[in-house]
């Protein structure tokens, strides 16, 4: 049965099978065409593409650090009574009285708004004072400024 209705369509499909073979050379030759007039334009882009990824690799290489900083926090505990205030570090630093009265403050745990309420002064002064305290002291946080200020006799 099926050789019959091959027997019987055998030119069309003849016709069909001629037609696909044609059109597939001919997309053939149109494919090397775009290929030999572009070929600047297909290795351009070739070798973008290979250097962006060398530069893409380079940069995670040279951007890992190689040495892992590892961070030990210690809490200072000095006896209130075994402390003694380190004049020399407070000339060194430049520190007012009024400063040390903040630092002091800031190491009890008080927010600002209560350190102006306790030093009867308005939160901007607590606040200019403050970042005077870590500008001095080089430091970038409360915390910070605490933990150097014990380390340097400062606060007890």
């Amino acid at each position: 049965m099926n050789r019959a209705l091959f027997n019987k369509h055998k030119p069309t499909i003849l016709y069909g099978i001629s037609l696909a073979l044609l059109l597939f050379l001919l997309k053939w030759l149109e494919l090397r065409f775009i290929i030999i007039n572009h070929i600047f334009e297909i290795y351009a882009g070739a070798i973008a593409l290979l250097f962006t990824g060398l530069g893409i690799w380079l940069a995670l290489k040279l951007m890992k650090p190689e040495v892992e900083t590892v961070i030990v926090e210690k809490e200072v505990f000095i006896k209130a009574e075994d402390f003694q205030f380190n004049a020399r570090e407070q000339a060194r630093l430049g520190l007012s009285k009024r400063e040390l009265e903040v630092l002091g403050l800031i190491a009890e745990g008080l927010s600002n708004q209560e350190i102006a309420g306790a030093l009867f002064v308005s939160l901007n002064t607590i606040k200019t004072h403050s970042s005077k305290l870590f500008e001095k002291l080089e430091v970038k946080s409360r915390t910070q400024a605490v933990e150097k200020a014990k380390r340097l006799s400062l606060i007890p």
